[in-house]
């Protein structure tokens, strides 16, 4: 049976610590369960006044109101190995198992290729919706497939890597498929030899620090989980959605124009002719680093992250967040797009 929650506090479900409430609220622990809520939800005598809000970790949200509708929260579990080659082994998990503990499970069985993904908050299901990514490695090089839920049709329909249109921490669930389906599963192939990534970010040098001898996939992720706890605030303290905006892209040319003016600028070649940009650098440039208006702010270690300090609301977070996106167009003529998601 299903439990259902009217008017139901959504404080603890998004990581920024919002109060703001649904109007209905209803956990998940099987495909089962999602078709029988979804039929509930159809028969309702009132029309619902928006699409379903399906919530994972809640960790990359912003919530600016309450919901006027119904949340559902994704709470499938389990990780399997449902086949293997000579080379790769597939690895089948629930939509709401933990992101980070997924990429543990892996390492202990010795699954290489989401090592470099670790503590990223969140949960198994939003990695594709977001196609995740961090130090040289993103969900779209380890993807096989995965299984949804069509929330109108009430029908489960299967994803593979071309159908997913994979980008920027992005994809089809973000664009045309947008609150359409509830991911119920995915599948990813993982290494039996791992090919190690080490040249992005300072993970070189924490493994220096490390002193480790001889290169191994938990000495990646222990480096990558250095690295994460020493500019990135804990959630569960400080109310925060981890990178708030994504890294802009911009062309060659013009970014040869910009360092003309700023020498310190940092890019990073994509492709032939463009250039992403570090938006964290440009943020820091425009003076916005450790700012702090009332209760919102501009994380002191890391640019990106933008904060929650106590009982900050969301429009509060927002309009810093359009603050700091005007502040770095006016000074660099870049536009910055938000990598989280508003409600």
């Amino acid at each position: 049976m299903i439990q259902i929650i009217e008017n139901a506090s959504l404080k603890k479900l998004n990581s920024f610590g919002m109060e703001v409430q649904a109007k209905y609220l209803a956990a998940v622990h099987s495909s089962v369960d999602i078709l029988e809520l979804l039929d509930t939800i159809c028969q309702q005598n009132e029309k619902p006044s928006q699409t379903p809000l399906v919530l994972g970790g809640g960790s990359n949200i912003l919530f600016t109101k309450n919901y006027d509708g119904w949340v559902i929260k994704n709470e499938l579990k389990g990780i399997e190995l449902i086949a293997e080659d000579d080379d790769h082994v597939y690895i089948k998990a629930g939509a709401g198992e933990n992101w980070h503990h997924f990429v543990i499970n892996a390492i202990a069985h010795n699954w290489a290729g989401v090592e470099n993904l670790a503590l990223i908050p969140g949960m198994v299901g939003a990695s594709p919706m977001q196609n995740i990514g961090a130090y040289g490695v993103e969900i779209k090089d380890v993807f096989h497939c995965l299984e949804a839920v069509h929330i109108k049709e009430q029908r489960t329909q299967l994803f593979y890597k071309n159908d997913c249109a994979f980008g920027y921490r992005d994809s089809v669930f973000k664009q045309a498929y947008k609150n359409e389906f509830v991911i119920t599963s995915v599948t990813y192939r993982l290494n039996k030899k791992p090919v190690f990534h080490t040249k992005y970010g300072a993970i070189e040098e924490a493994l220096e620090k490390m002193q480790v001898q001889t290169l191994h996939i938990k000495a990646i992720a222990d480096a990558v989980i250095h690295i994460r706890n020493s500019k990135l605030p804990d959630p569960s303290i400080t109310g925060n959605a981890g990178s708030f905006f994504k890294n802009p892209t911009i062309s060659k040319m013009a970014f040869m124009e910009l360092q003309k003016q700023f020498p310190a600028i940092i890019g990073y070649p994509v492709g032939d002719d463009q250039i992403k940009l570090a938006a964290g650098w440009l943020i820091e440039a425009a003076g916005w680093k450790g700012f702090r208006r009332g209760d919102v702010g501009c994380h002191h270690a890391q640019a990106l992250i933008l904060v929650n300090l106590r009982n900050a609301s969301g429009q509060d977070v927002y309009q810093l967040s359009e603050d700091i996106r005007a502040s770095v167009e006016e000074k660099f003529a870049v536009q910055l797009e938000r990598e989280v998601n508003i409600i």
